[in-house]
């Protein structure tokens, strides 16, 4: 990292390392001053790259010891998209993705309604459990319309991407311009208990994501689920 850098380059630069786990949940981050020395930015920059931090639920401030980096979370994705664009990989550290099927499928009500199409209509689908240190997370399902497969056929193959939606705008030209994420709780379907290694009735929190380019179109309808255990955090910046 330059130095001079701005308090956002520096926030992402310590997002990153979070992330990655090379600054561990629970260890303690540099102080104000040495971020002032290291970065060769001013005060006001190295706060406010910490409240940027804290803003987006990476650190935990403790009195009298300092600044601490947070407990591991499943990001919603706006932090999966800052992670891409931190390291170049949707994934955080310790995470795998493991593709359970990959296929086409008639789009239910849910699908259907945020893509705009008729229920019914045939869509792309990908199912995948996440894990972190080998310990299932999520279950997810995306739903791809078909101008998303024609530009990335790569999403039917049974490999991860690392970056789909990224892929995806690229080809399309036009950038991400905002996602809709819904949440709601419900009863795990068998299916879902079975990814998450859950027994029993469980109630599981689902998020619903749409995700829409600058230019009006979907580029995914993503159906994410995870058990009561999993932390979930929303980070939106307003400035």
């Amino acid at each position: 990292m330059s130095e001079g850098e701005g308090y956002a380059g520096i926030a992402a630069y310590y997002a990153a390392a979070i992330r990655k786990g090379e600054i561990p949940a629970g260890t303690k981050l540099p102080s104000l001053r040495d971020v002032c020395d290291t970065h060769g930015v001013s005060m006001k920059t190295a706060v406010r790259a910490f409240q940027q931090l804290k803003a987006w639920g990476l650190t935990i401030p403790k009195p009298g010891v300092g600044t601490l980096a947070a407990a591991p979370v499943s990001d919603n994705i706006e932090g999966r998209v800052r992670t891409f664009q931190a390291t170049g990989r949707a994934l955080g550290s310790g995470e795998t993705s493991q593709i359970l099927e990959i296929g086409t499928v008639a789009a239910d009500d849910l699908v259907a309604a945020r893509l705009d199409i008729e229920p019914g209509t045939p869509v792309a689908v990908r199912r995948r459990v996440v894990s972190r240190d080998g310990v299932p997370t999520h279950y997810s399902s995306s739903y791809y319309p078909s101008y998303v497969i024609s530009a990335v056929p790569e999403l039917t193959e049974p490999v991860s991407t690392g970056g789909s939606r990224e892929l995806a705008a690229e080809r399309l030209g036009s950038a991400q311009k905002a996602v809709l994420e819904e949440v709601t709780s419900r009863y795990a379907t068998e299916v879902e208990k079975s990814a998450l290694g859950l027994t029993g009735s469980v109630i599981v929190t689902q998020v619903v994501r749409t995700v829409h380019l600058k230019d009006g179109r979907i580029v995914e309808v993503g159906v994410k689920v995870v058990s009561g255990s999993t932390v979930l955090k929303w980070s939106t910046d307003l400035d």
